[in-house]
């Protein structure tokens, strides 16, 4: 008779049973052996609602961690008893939530984004431009696939983006003819990889069962993709994946050093200098809460607090005072 499989082995194939992405998993993984190791290694099974409060507490008290963080592990611990344990959590007790912090967006105005994009070129100025151009995440913009490209419409297609949705967006017309180029590029790679017996591109699972066979199909290949072969860690299958997220961050963050900008400003930030300067245009809030892909509006109106307008778009009343207010320096006798 087979052995049972180990506990985090079960929760691994939960996770891939309900096709959850491998950085959820890896997450969850991650949580439940941390509540583990915090309990003396005892088994959940022997714990319960009121031991994951003293860890949720934990991480707010000691770890400082932020609410999400808090939210994610919670999450995982649920996921854990719920779905693998079958069993129900209770109260978990006086639990001490993590604080959430209101912090605004940094934004860069149009002359900086300039710099930054004058700092950048060849294929990381190409992907930084869809950033600040589509309002796009970074991985959504590395996961792009040749299909969800449209040009002649001036569209591009977000697949399974962030809260399991998809959304169009536009495609920026500067970026039509290196995008183009880079198509080529890729073209070229793939029949490469084909005439070697490769040419694999990951997909999802679902997707992988229904359409047997196009995952060495051209469409399907990323508009991004790594130089190198990589195997699938979960598979085992050798494949040529999208462009590794810490290059463009490392590019990006070079390049704000050489554009002398002087605030923390990251691959992010071109998303949020995005969505901040189609308000500053005038552009409905609600289609700029399409655009980036927010379930709630109020997330989207974050960014009618940093508009370039002053605190609140309130003029201050000394640029409204009337007389003239001399800068000369005061002498004191």
């Amino acid at each position: 008779m087979a052995d049972k499989p180990r506990l985090l082995d079960q929760v691994r194939a939960a996770i891939r049973v309900r096709h959850y992405s491998l950085r959820t998993e890896q997450a969850y993984v991650d949580w439940i052996r941390r509540f583990i190791f915090f309990h003396g290694t005892r088994h959940p099974r022997e714990l319960g609602g009121a031991e994951i409060g003293q860890f949720l507490s934990h991480l707010a008290v000691d770890r400082n961690v932020a609410e999400s963080t808090q939210n994610q592990a919670l999450a995982a611990l649920l996921f854990l008893y719920g779905k693998v344990l079958g069993q129900n959590v209770g109260d978990l007790g006086p639990l001490i939530r993590a604080r959430k912090p209101r912090r605004l967006p940094v934004v860069l105005t149009q002359s900086e984004v300039a710099r930054l994009l004058g700092q950048l070129e060849g294929l990381q100025r190409l992907i930084a431009e869809l950033l600040y151009g589509s309002g796009l995440r970074l991985l959504e913009a590395l996961r792009l696939r040749l299909k969800d490209i449209d040009f002649e419409r001036l569209e591009l297609t977000i697949r399974d983006a962030k809260n399991k949705t998809d959304r169009v967006t536009m495609l920026p017309q500067r970026c039509v003819d290196p995008l183009t180029a880079q198509l080529r590029l890729v073209h070229q790679l793939h029949d490469r990889d084909l005439a070697q017996g490769l040419g694999e591109v990951y997909m999802p699972t679902a997707l992988a069962v229904k359409y047997r066979g196009s995952d060495r199909s051209r469409i399907w290949q990323y508009v991004f993709p790594s130089e190198r072969l990589s195997r699938d860690p979960r598979s085992g299958v050798v494949r040529r994946h999208h462009l590794s997220e810490s290059a463009v961050q490392r590019s990006v963050k070079a390049a704000v050093r050489r554009a002398a900008i002087t605030k923390a400003a990251s691959c992010h930030t071109l998303r949020h200098s995005f969505a901040t300067h189609l308000l500053e245009n005038g552009y409905d809030i609600r289609t700029v809460q399409e655009l980036l892909g927010h379930r709630s509006v109020k997330t989207t109106m974050i960014y009618t607090h940093v508009l370039n307008r002053g605190g609140r778009a309130v003029r201050s009343p000394l640029d409204s005072s009337p007389t003239p207010i001399s800068h000369a320096p005061t002498h004191t006798n």
